[in-house]
């Protein structure tokens, strides 16, 4: 099993980055510079290279350590965005925004969401409730929360809303998969006619895929799970292709796992909505968050 770096060594080496020397970066973490020598040197040790070029006139990174202290940077950035939504996973007895969200914009937008607001606002108690994008309007729709976000082609009557993103749906194969190979891109039809592995009934992936095919006679679903993850999984072990999120997929297709199956004529475009009760201008907390998610794109 791979042994994960310390955190903390991470944080030393942007440290030395950021502050020119080890004993700057140490002060600036809290460490006694014997203990961060040490964290380094078993970084060092860990990753089989030279980090720091230690001297008289004090320590600075080597090329190497450059390299590495470039990636920590994204690994402690990301860590933060974890620790942000896990904070607003908890349960807070008297939570001033609860917000609702479906899984594609929870798994992928709302920790650098929270996060950004939290930065800001760190007043504001938040509680984070994950559901399918049904899930979500029925929440608001029922005063669950005080502003939801979902990923479905529609609105309920009642609600109001504004898009906040847009993402696209995309047929997905795992490399090997002849349909990675085709020099043509699938006709409707014959999407339509192969079993899929979907996302289940109510979610905001499923219910576009269902209007963009509703007028073909289609057969019983692959696979039909909670998650965009658990589909992911699914296609990359060769149960079957599936319609899922870009958001969901950035890394596997980057690295070459998944490949993009082009059908003719279908545009799976989509936008994600924040949605509340009336009034129609939301104020605030919820006001704020939207508002600041706007003012990012």
């Amino acid at each position: 099993m791979t042994e994960w770096p310390d955190l903390a060594a991470l944080d030393l080496l942007v440290g030395i980055d950021d502050h020119g020397g080890l004993g700057a970066a140490a002060r600036a973490a809290g460490i006694a510079q014997p203990n961060a020598s040490r964290a380094l040197r078993r970084l060092e040790k860990q990753l089989g290279t030279v980090l720091v070029r230690r001297g008289r006139s004090g320590s600075a990174l080597t090329p190497e350590g450059t390299v590495v202290a470039h990636w920590a940077r994204e690994i402690l950035t990301g860590t933060q965005r974890l620790l942000d939504a896990a904070a607003a996973l908890r349960v807070e007895w008297h939570p001033e925004l609860t917000v609702a969200a479906s899984m594609t914009v929870a798994e992928h937008l709302i920790p650098r969401w929270l996060g950004a607001f939290r930065s800001v606002r760190d007043d504001v108690q938040i509680q984070l409730q994950v559901h399918n994008s049904m899930q979500v309007c029925d929440a608001v729709a029922a005063g669950r929360c005080d502003v939801g976000f979902v990923a479905g082609p529609a609105v309920p009557a009642g609600l109001h809303s504004v898009a906040v993103a847009r993402d696209r749906l995309v047929v997905l194969v795992p490399s090997a998969h002849p349909w990675a190979r085709r020099r043509r891109p699938l006709t409707v039809a014959e999407l339509a006619s192969t079993p899929l592995i979907v996302r289940e009934e109510g979610s905001g992936t499923r219910r576009t895929l269902d209007l963009a095919l509703q007028e073909y006679d289609r057969p019983v679903p692959l696979l039909e799970l909670g998650s965009s993850a658990a589909v992911r999984t699914s296609v990359l072990g060769g149960v079957g292709p599936a319609v899922l999120s870009t958001l969901a997929v950035e890394d596997q297709l980057a690295s070459g796992q998944l490949s993009v199956v082009e059908v003719e004529g279908l545009d799976l475009s989509r936008v994600l909505r924040a949605v509340w009760r009336p009034p129609r201008t939301l104020e605030g907390p919820a006001g704020e968050l939207v508002r600041m998610i706007l003012r990012s794109r």
